[in-house]
């Protein structure tokens, strides 16, 4: 009976053996499974990313969220009045309304 026992534990020993190694692939085969999916996850994310980017910009840049464009102001110059030479005499005060003569603005009366 000795003889009965023994190949009795081989085969549950074989048996424990053969799960173990099942139970390893299994979890070799997740863990490969998870690092690709982790790798497409990245990818896919960083070409969403990409385009979010990508459609703001041409958004802003050549689409309806283009700023209208301000008028550039211009380097023009104003012609300012020739002085004249500088040993010229100042004109003569006269003694027209505006320029400074009093004005008589009383009201007049018909008769």
């Amino acid at each position: 009976m000795a003889t009965g026992a023994g190949k009795n534990r081989s085969h549950v020993e074989k048996e424990r053996a053969r799960l173990y190694r099942a139970r390893q692939e299994f979890h070799a085969g997740l863990q490969n499974r998870r690092r690709r999916d982790n790798l497409v996850a990245g990818v896919a994310g960083g070409v969403l990313l990409l385009a979010i980017v990508g459609g703001q910009i041409a958004y802003f840049t050549v689409g309806p969220g283009t700023p209208a464009p301000a008028p550039s102001p211009t380097a023009t110059t104003t012609e300012a009045p020739d002085p004249g030479p500088a040993d010229a005499p100042d004109p003569e005060p006269t003694d027209a309304p505006g320029d400074g003569a009093p004005v008589d603005e009383s009201p007049t009366t018909a008769p």
